[in-house]
């Protein structure tokens, strides 16, 4: 499968709010719910058009993962950069039809090859303890495991705990 990232744009909104409700029982079950309100059409339009001012402003960046027919696969995004430090924090979710099929590493090392362009040294990453696929997806694309948290938390009824990665641009002379 081709997998291609683009910037989130306005006009993208209305297909996006599709697939997060359509994923949303599934994302459900790896991270906390975003509550209801974040699924009313006109709460979410208002959240995304407030995304769209903050990476205008370079403060996040918000990719949208598409195949090759445009229909989106999934999201990863680059968010809350600290501009004086280069430091930025990935966060990235595919959709349930598309997991196993290697489009979170695909879409990841294409976010990676962008760095340049955005002038960023790191990038800090977490995951939970039985999100084994997403600890790979980092692993593979040359993030190191930084610490695992000694806090618990439940999720669905599970004790997890946060493990942090770090991905260091490295200059190529």
């Amino acid at each position: 499968m081709n997998v291609v990232i683009e910037r989130l744009k306005e006009t993208d909104i209305e297909s996006l709010y599709e697939f997060e409700v359509g994923n949303r029982t599934f994302f459900e079950e790896m991270v906390p719910s975003r509550g209801n309100d974040y699924y009313k059409p006109e709460v979410f339009k208002a959240k995304n058009e407030s995304l769209l001012d903050e990476q205008a402003k370079g403060l996040s960046f918000f990719y949208l993962i598409k195949d090759e027919n445009n229909s989106i696969l999934g999201r990863i995004n680059i968010v809350n950069i600290d501009d004086f430090n280069k430091i930025g924090f990935l966060g990235y979710r595919v959709g349930q039809i598309h997991t196993g099929k290697g489009v979170a590493k695909k879409a990841l090392k294409l976010l990676l090859s962008t760095i340049v362009d955005l002038d960023i040294k790191e990038i800090k990453a977490k995951t939970t303890t039985n999100n084994i696929a997403s600890q790979k997806v980092l692993e593979q694309n040359g993030f190191e495991h930084t610490e695992t948290n000694d806090k618990e938390f439940e999720l669905n009824g599970q004790m997890l705990k946060f493990i942090n990665y770090r991905w260091m641009n490295k200059p190529l002379f």
